[in-house]
């Protein structure tokens, strides 16, 4: 373990862990480095690393990388992580991940939110990479009760690399529980706002980080039902906007491929990414809007959780003349396409989606 030649505490103290994935840590620090806010330290904790790792992490001889050389810990490493938590000296916490990216302004983005002395946790909103290089914003926003719920009792669709929090917080609830095996991130986020009455975080609705598959997990093992939707959108012609689709030359990994093209004009890509996130998820409530209204048109008395989709499409098409070639006949599809697979009968998310159309016909009747 090395010290850090700082003499004064910095504002942020960043969590890096790390276990032989030097082919895109690299990276990963270099965002961290590249940031707007230059006031922190950053943690670099090699959990039982076999790789040149170490190597990677020396190579930017800066003070403010600090490298943590442990050996391996059970199951995630979160003991680990512990050890490095335990040196901070930062009034804040942030976290990445090995193999995501920040956005340059990361750090500048989400820190006034503690300007606000109730505040003891912020996070900004996920963006997926969806392999090869599809970016995907979800929704996960908590201050819907709701959502809220969901997260604190069996849910997460908030990546580390989003969150910041008070060190203070380590003081009030607690380090991460290392007895857990996986998701202890998640358990401290929910200790920290469970333990703060519920009012003591807030979102920042534009996304601040890249958030890509781990590379041991597949496509069904994500976890995220959303990103299934984006990937049936991306492939829908001239429905995502360009700037959320990044070539992976052959050879490049996600991570290399993506820095290079952020790095070339960081600023701007920044806000043609933000752009571009704002107006698919406007695109997305306006054709939702378009195909509920429509559906509600033909039938007033549709209940989606009990009506087969499959029928709709016989039902609206010759009401309504849809094109086969129209976006709102696309969108139909992969509703129909999808809704036995998202919602099956009597799980969760099908009584949830019941309860969010009965009360849109209230509203509407």
């Amino acid at each position: 373990m090395s010290e850090a030649n700082v003499s004064s505490a910095p504002q942020f103290s960043i969590l890096l862990p790390t276990h032989n994935r030097s082919d895109v840590l690299y990276f990963a620090i270099r965002s961290v480095l590249a940031q707007t806010v230059s006031d922190f330290e950053l943690l670099v904790v090699g959990d039982g690393c076999t790789d040149d790792t170490r190597q990677v992490v020396k190579s930017f001889n800066d003070p403010r990388v600090i490298w943590f050389d442990l050996p391996k810990a059970p199951n995630f490493g979160y003991a680990n992580r512990n050890v490095a938590l335990r040196t901070a000296r930062g009034e804040l916490i942030a976290f990445m991940a090995h193999d995501d990216l920040w956005f340059p302004d990361h750090l500048e983005s989400l820190a006034p939110a503690f300007v606000d002395q109730s505040i003891e946790l912020v996070y900004s909103r996920p963006l997926w990479v969806i392999p090869p290089g599809l970016l995907a914003p979800t929704t996960f926003n908590l201050e819907y009760e709701e959502t809220l719920n969901s997260f604190l009792h069996g849910h997460n669709s908030i990546p580390a690399a989003c969150v910041v929090h008070r060190r203070q917080c380590f003081l009030n609830y607690g380090y991460w529980n290392e007895s857990l095996p996986s998701c202890a991130d998640w358990d401290m986020w929910a200790r920290i706002i469970e333990g703060g009455g519920r009012k003591n975080f807030t979102y920042f609705p534009e996304p601040t980080s890249l958030h890509f598959r781990a590379n041991w997990r597949t496509e069904a093992s994500t976890g995220q039902p959303q990103l299934l939707v984006w990937k049936r959108l991306h492939a829908l012609e001239e429905f995502m906007p360009a700037e959320l689709k990044i070539h992976i030359p052959e050879g490049l990994s996600e991570q290399e491929a993506v820095w290079q093209h952020m790095s070339r004009n960081p600023g701007d890509w920044v806000k043609k990414t933000r752009s571009a996130v704002r107006q698919i998820l406007d695109a997305r409530i306006s054709e939702s809007d378009e195909l509920l209204g429509s559906m509600l048109k033909v039938n007033p008395s549709l209940t989606l959780d009990a009506e087969d989709l499959g029928q709709l499409v016989t039902e609206m098409a010759p009401v309504l003349r849809f094109s086969r070639a129209s976006m709102e006949w696309k969108f139909l599809r992969l509703l129909v396409q999808g809704k036995r697979r998202a919602l099956p009968v009597g799980t969760r998310r099908q009584k949830l989606w019941s309860r969010i159309v009965r009360r849109l016909h209230s509203k509407l009747s």
